[in-house]
């Protein structure tokens, strides 16, 4: 029984830790010099997941029941190297604790782009894409509850189109 509880535990620091990675990188870099940053909280995703549909190529797509359950989403960027370095690494050590899976990597030209969701087969709690080139470090997280299946038809109508 005591070990039980100790899984429970674990699992829930683990999830809430996963639902904290883009506000710490968020709070953690967002003031320097040199550094870009956006956040768009909850209330303003509340705001728009109101807003009924979004054309998408041909097609309406009804986002709300994506948006409405974000949590945040944040942007860093920076062009200076010793902050860029330290974010890259900050990033890769939460990606390195294997809550998150690749979902794709690209490389041209000395960049990579790298996207990464947490979750399980049903929900998307945490998505994360990090771009990286001679000049520029690029970290974008979205937090929130995303229906698996709702994003991956949205993401098939778009590819579609």
């Amino acid at each position: 029984m005591k070990r039980l509880y100790i899984i429970l535990i674990l699992l829930l620091v683990s999830i809430s830790a996963i639902a904290q990675d883009g506000r710490a990188i968020y709070n953690k870099y967002s003031d320097l010099p040199g550094v870009e940053a956006v956040y768009i909280s909850s209330a303003m995703f509340r705001l728009i997941g109101k807003i009924p549909e979004v054309e998408m190529g041909d097609e309406d797509v009804d986002l709300a029941p994506i948006i409405k359950n974000l949590k945040g989403f944040y942007i860093i960027s920076t062009e200076e190297k010793a902050i860029g370095d330290d974010l890259y690494a900050d990033v890769k050590k939460r990606l390195d604790r294997g809550e998150y899976e690749m979902l794709m990597e690209a490389k041209e030209d000395g960049e990579v782009m790298r996207l990464y969701t947490a979750g399980d087969d049903f929900t998307v709690r945490s998505f994360i894409m990090l771009t990286r080139d001679a000049a520029e470090v690029s970290f974008i997280g979205l937090d929130g509850e995303m229906p698996r299946d709702q994003l991956e038809d949205i993401v098939m109508k778009a590819v579609e189109n």
